[in-house]
């Protein structure tokens, strides 16, 4: 038993994950619905992942906010800010360029049946003030991110002005050990748990598939050819914005590919966040921007749910027998921009974007429910997106900070 844990332990994690793909695609199409047995090993991933989400957030943010002065924090936080909204605007516009040429829904008609309930659309005014949670400790138990954020880092200019203080430096310092100590104590089980990935993968995806099946795959392949054709067609955005800023592709794709895989299976951007930064510090990014940067994106920023927008819109549409004006396109991506961050962190987030679009511009709501069929295999590659759009803008953001940093050294 010893040789197979040693042995297992020393397969490359992305390998250990490629298999339980494969294994899990090949699992769900041999078992069908049957493989909902395999579900609670699934489960048990998601549980263990959220699990260290709370304390990976809070300890890291406090760290990293005491190793950068506040005006470097805000002057990223605005980097940070721009490049999430133009980047989930970009994506909307990608999406509606490419579901414009191959027209998915073409042909297809709509019986009036099908029926779906929309949860309410919270409005951005309720997201921006739910960052200040009326009580921490529901902050938590709630799971609200951007509570957390702002928590943490409330506590963490509050250390870092105590170690400043030369009444109060002395605790200081110890409050930053121990929240330095928790710190690593909680990538210490990221550690381990990593190691349950590729288990908890496997199931999942046999899982999805077996719910799934190919029929369903079949009768909306259109769509859900297109909704990924426009996914790749974006990824060459971030190769070239990558490239521009001088950021290590090879490097950024060797970190950045376990917490996108994950993220592709779990349909979780928050889930995939103990990985997400992970990939951050290996890659050597400054842990004073990741720390904010990657919960906040994986609450604001949603590249690949603002596509799934402009490519249901345009479905729709068509399936409606009437196609979208260039003006329609355009409240699509006003509209779809300021969806993605208005539902931030709400359960069917993705329901809710796609809701509040096809309300605004007069799109048949039984589309909705006909989507809603193809939601698992539409969210897997929307997530993953997600997931590699927070890593490339945290990437880009943290080369031109470098950038700048060695700009101010040099001599005039």
């Amino acid at each position: 038993m010893k040789k197979i844990i040693r042995s297992y332990l020393r397969i490359s994690l992305l390998l250990k994950i490629t298999i339980a793909l494969i294994l899990g695609i090949i699992a769900g199409l041999m078992l069908g619905e049957q493989a909902a047995i395999l579900a609670p090993l699934g489960d048990l991933l998601i549980r263990l992942l959220t699990f260290l989400i709370l304390p990976l957030i809070f300890f890291t943010l406090i760290v990293g906010v005491n190793q950068t002065t506040l005006g470097d924090l805000g002057r990223m936080g605005i980097k940070v800010f721009v490049y999430y909204t133009v980047s989930s605007a970009l994506a909307i516009v990608v999406g509606l360029i490419v579901a414009s040429i191959f027209e998915p829904g073409t042909g297809m008609h709509l019986t009036g049946s099908e029926k779906v309930d929309v949860p309410e659309n919270p409005g951005i005014g309720s997201v921006l003030l739910n960052i200040v949670p009326s009580n921490i400790i529901t902050a938590f138990t709630e799971m609200n991110l951007l509570g957390i954020i702002f928590t943490a880092l409330v506590f963490g200019i509050a250390f870092s002005a105590m170690r400043a203080n030369p009444t109060l430096s002395e605790l200081g310092d110890i409050a930053m050990k121990i929240v330095t100590a928790l710190n690593e104590a909680s990538l210490l089980i990221l550690r381990a748990i990593l190691q349950y990935i590729p288990i908890g993968i496997f199931a999942i995806m046999a899982n999805t598939v077996g719910s799934q099946g190919m029929d369903t795959l079949v009768s909306l392949g259109g769509m859900i050819g297109v909704f990924y054709i426009a996914l790749l067609f974006h990824i060459v955005f971030y190769i070239v914005i990558m490239s521009l800023f001088k950021v290590p592709l090879h490097d950024f794709f060797k970190y950045a590919r376990t917490p996108i895989a994950t993220a592709f299976v779990t349909q979780s951007s928050t889930g995939t966040l103990p990985l997400t930064l992970e990939a951050a510090e290996k890659l050597n990014i400054s842990k004073s921007l990741y720390s904010f940067s990657l919960p906040l994106g994986a609450t604001v920023n949603m590249d690949g749910a603002a596509i799934r927008i402009a490519v249901s819109a345009v479905f729709a549409a068509n399936i409606s027998g009437n196609p979208l004006s260039l003006s329609d396109m355009l409240m699509v991506v006003l509209i779809g921009t300021l969806s993605s961050i208005g539902t931030a962190g709400v359960p069917g987030a993705g329901i809710i974007m796609i809701a509040t679009v096809f309300v605004q511009l007069g799109l048949p709501m039984e589309a909705v429910a006909l989507l809603t069929a193809i939601d698992a295999l539409v969210g897997m590659g929307a997530t993953a997106l997600n997931v590699a759009g927070d890593l490339v803008g945290t990437s880009v953001i943290d080369q031109h900070e470098k950038r700048r940093r060695r700009n101010l050294h040099e001599p005039l």
